[in-house]
């Protein structure tokens, strides 16, 4: 199991580490999360920009280390940088090269930089991270970064952008892919596996024996609308393996195990119509993906394969979560 020994900056924000903490990755059954997995399993190989995007604890961190797993740079350093705790001195000093020894090769860092919440960053900053991205598949300027460039968001960059509160040509260079994190209250198939998970590594952790979940508490954890996600989740199996006992942390979810009723759910019924739609759109979001698979992501040759505009394709991708880059 991987160990997380961080290196002490001057600048906050940036954590480096040639070992990666035990970040999990559960795949689940949910079909949306086996549709992310594909498109990560496809995209690792390369060093085209990604952009996570989700709610706060939908495991855009987790995500991120799992392509960098899956790449070549693998056995280089992971690099996280808070964007909120940064000033454009930093991107002035790593274009410099002056952190050789804390990771800086030549003039920047090498294997995977993961830019958290970048919508944080200041005007200033965005300017100065710009000049250190390449153009496309432009030759790198000199003063360039070196690495892959992941980044998350828990916002609407686009939305920043129309607003000028985001750089346009900036949001453009780091979203070469885009990939929606679903809240987990859309993949509630997915939480028996993640609690199962939890379980072990909890249980390890703190030294206890693994408790039994029974099928009422369970059913009380797929009930629940996690407002948290999976970190909410994470916390709630951890107090149940301190205590030995779900019964007292799925109560403070609400979940009263008399009645077997969970107050806080809103039982909602689907239509015939609402169930074929999103059936369709299901189907159609996986043709999307074999084709774009097919031709390497390439969008205007994945347009004429599926017989519709460029244009109507860009759309669908950001309907269905799965941004492609900017105009190309």
């Amino acid at each position: 199991m991987a160990s997380h020994v961080p290196i002490s900056f001057a600048t906050q924000g940036v954590e480096l580490s040639h070992a990666i903490r035990d970040h999990f990755f559960v795949q689940g059954t949910s079909t949306t999360m086996r549709a992310i997995e594909r498109v990560v399993a496809d995209i690792a190989c390369t060093d085209i920009p990604v952009l996570l995007i989700g709610e706060s604890g939908t495991g855009k961190e987790e995500v991120a280390v799992r392509i960098h797993r899956l790449s070549r740079r693998q056995t280089e350093p992971f690099v996280k940088v808070i964007c909120a705790a940064l000033t454009p001195d930093f991107f002035e000093d790593l274009a410099k090269g002056s952190r050789k020894g804390d990771g800086a090769m030549g003039g920047g860092w090498s294997g995977t930089v993961f830019l958290d919440e970048i919508d944080e960053l200041d005007p200033a900053c965005q300017s100065r991270l710009l000049h250190l991205l390449p153009e496309g598949d432009a030759i790198p300027p000199v003063r360039s970064l070196g690495a892959r460039i992941i980044s998350s968001t828990s916002k609407e960059v686009e939305e920043e952008v129309h607003r000028g509160r985001f750089r346009k040509e900036l949001y453009y260079r780091l979203k070469g892919v885009s990939l929606r994190l679903p809240p987990l209250r859309e993949r509630k198939e997915d939480i028996p596996a993640l609690m199962d998970f939890f379980l072990g590594k909890h249980s390890m952790l703190l030294g206890r024996p693994r408790p039994a979940v029974n099928s009422q508490a369970l059913r009380a954890l797929q009930e629940y609308s996690w407002p948290g996600n999976i970190r909410e989740l994470e916390n709630v199996i951890k107090k149940i393996v301190a205590l030995g006992s779900a019964e007292e942390a799925v109560g403070d979810l609400g979940w009263n195990p008399e009645d077997g009723q969970h107050p806080r759910i809103v039982h909602e019924t689907i239509s015939l119509k609402q169930a074929a739609k999103a059936a369709s759109r299901q189907a159609e979001r996986e043709l999307i993906l074999q084709v774009l698979t097919r031709v390497r992501w390439n969008r205007k040759r994945a347009a004429r394969d599926l017989q519709i505009s460029y244009k109507a394709l860009l759309y669908k991708l950001k309907q269905i979560g799965l941004d492609g880059s900017g105009p190309s």
